[in-house]
């Protein structure tokens, strides 16, 4: 008598139940994680322009603006929901396309495209440009950057699934990124 060798049917349909039990328990997780990591990254972009910003104010010993626009073409706006920015010397407005110089309106440093993080992020400030002063303190308000996911979806705070992350901007030039749905006494909460 010879042995076969391979699967029978029965194992074979027990693998596929298993492999499909295992996607629907993991796909929910990754996608999530997925959302998560949009919105981090977007923070962490505009938390490296913020801080660039009161950088420079304090190497060039001069204000150095952090503005929110709508593109970066010449035909930019203000906008306190991005989703691009721009570090000038300068008010940006209408000139965001300019190259990056010392010399030439805006005076242009960087911009960045709120597509190199993620399109699906939703970023609302409290006002459209942040300015630090010669020794890194805003002389702007001090304002919140509230981050997250552009679909509608709800934040962990209010119930939902997407780590929702926000930014805070002090009158002294203190930058931070905290989680609002974390409780107090946690390092990284808002409070």
């Amino acid at each position: 008598m010879r042995s076969a060798s391979g699967f029978s049917l029965i194992e074979l349909l027990v693998g596929v139940v298993l492999l499909g039990v295992l996607m629907a328990i993991g796909i929910p997780a990754f996608t999530d994680g997925l959302r998560n990591a949009r919105v981090r990254t977007v923070a962490s972009s505009v938390l490296q322009g913020l801080q660039l910003t009161r950088a420079e104010a304090v190497r060039r010993n001069t204000t150095v603006r952090f503005q929110f626009v709508t593109t970066l073409a010449n035909n930019c706006a203000p906008s306190a929901a991005g989703p691009n920015w721009v570090v000038s010397l300068d008010d940006a407005t209408g000139r965001c396309a300019a190259a990056a110089s010392d010399t030439v309106a805006p005076r242009l440093i960087q911009a960045r495209s709120g597509a190199e993080g993620s399109a699906f992020t939703t970023l609302a400030a409290g006002q459209p440009a942040f300015v630090f002063n010669s020794r890194g303190r805003l002389t702007t308000p001090p304002a919140l950057i509230d981050l997250s996911a552009n679909a509608g979806e709800a934040c962990v705070d209010a119930g939902g699934r997407v780590r929702c992350l926000r930014i805070v901007v002090t009158a002294g030039g203190q930058i931070r990124m905290c989680d609002p749905a974390l409780p107090a006494g946690d390092t990284q909460a808002c409070t």
